[in-house]
C-alpha cells in the first residue's frame, strides 16, 4: 500500500564527527563496510523506506569525502556544513531543509554511523511519532545489571534497572520543537547528547519506541567487524 504524503518525513543525519576512538586515518563514517563506505550503507538503508521523503547530510567544512550524492532511491540528498558538537550539526541539518517543510511536520534525525537500522523498526518509530505530540526515539531496554564506580574503580552499588533505557536513534520531533530546544541549550551552553534530551529540556516527553538490539553505533573496529558480519547475514 502506497504511503501518504503526509506521513513520509526528511531524515537528517549529522555526519561531521571525526571518530577518534576508532583510530582510523580516515573519519569513520567512510570506513569500508562490506564494499563501500559506512556512511552510504546508513543513507541507503534510510531512503529505501517509503516513509523516507528526503535526507539532510551534514558534513564538516573540510570534508574531502563525500562523493557529492545528490539523490539516492529517487530521494533528494541535500548536504549541510556542521558544527562543532553534534547538536551543532543537528541544527544546521534542521535549518538546511526544504522551506515545504513546516515547523509542525516531523522529522527524524539518524546517526551516520548506525548503518544497520531495520526497516520495521524505522515503520513503528514513524508510525509512534505522529501520534504523539511529543515526538518518539527509538530505544531498548537496559537489561544488563549496571554497577557505580568509586573513585578508585570498585564498585559503589549496584544500581536499579527497571525503567532503564539505551537511546537508539533514528528520533523524531516536529521541526519547530527540534530547532527551539537545540538552539535554547546552545544559548544556555547545555551539551546535549541526544534530541529527546533537548527535547525534555523544554518540558516534552517523546515515546519510547522499542527497537532492535543490534541497531548499534560503530565506534570501535569489533563493531565494524560485528557490522560486516550482520551485513553478511541479513544484506
Amino acid at each position: 500500500m502506497p504511503v501518504r504524503e503526509s506521513t513520509r518525513c526528511w531524515c537528517v543525519v549529522p555526519a561531521a564527527g571525526r571518530g577518534a576512538r576508532m583510530g582510523a586515518v580516515v573519519p569513520k563514517q567512510y570506513l569500508d563496510l562490506a564494499g563501500q563506505p559506512l556512511l552510504l550503507h546508513t543513507l541507503q538503508r534510510l531512503a529505501a523506506h517509503a516513509r523516507i521523503a528526503g535526507l539532510v547530510v551534514v558534513l564538516a567544512a573540510d570534508d574531502a569525502h563525500w562523493p557529492g550524492i545528490t539523490q539516492l532511491a529517487g530521494k533528494p540528498v541535500l548536504r549541510a556544513r556542521g558544527g562543532d558538537e553534534r547538536a551543532d550539526s543537528v541544527l544546521a541539518g534542521l535549518r538546511a531543509l526544504p522551506d515545504t517543510v513546516a515547523a509542525r511536520d516531523s522529522v527524524l534525525v539518524h546517526d551516520a554511523a548506525r548503518p544497520l537500522l531495520r526497516a520495521q523498526d524505522l515503520e513503528h518509530l514513524v508510525q509512534a511519532g505522529l501520534a504523539h505530540a511529543h515526538g518518539a526515539i527509538l530505544a531498548a531496554p537496559v537489561r544488563d545489571t549496571l554497577k557505580r564506580a568509586d573513585a578508585a574503580g570498585g564498585i559503589a552499588a549496584t544500581e536499579p534497572r527497571a525503567g532503564l533505557w539505551r537511546a537508539l536513534t533514528p528520533q523524531m520531533a516536529r521541526r519547530g520543537d527540534l530547532e527551539r530546544a537545540l538552539s535554547m541549550a546552545a544559548q544556555a551552553g547545555v551539551a546535549i547528547t541526544d534530541e529527546a534530551m533537548a527535547l525534555e529540556r523544554i518540558g516534552l516527553r517523546p515515546l519510547l519506541v522499542e527497537g532492535s538490539e543490534d541497531n548499534l553505533k560503530i565506534t570501535t573496529p569489533v563493531d565494524l567487524a560485528y557490522a560486516e558480519f550482520w551485513l553478511a547475514r541479513h544484506g
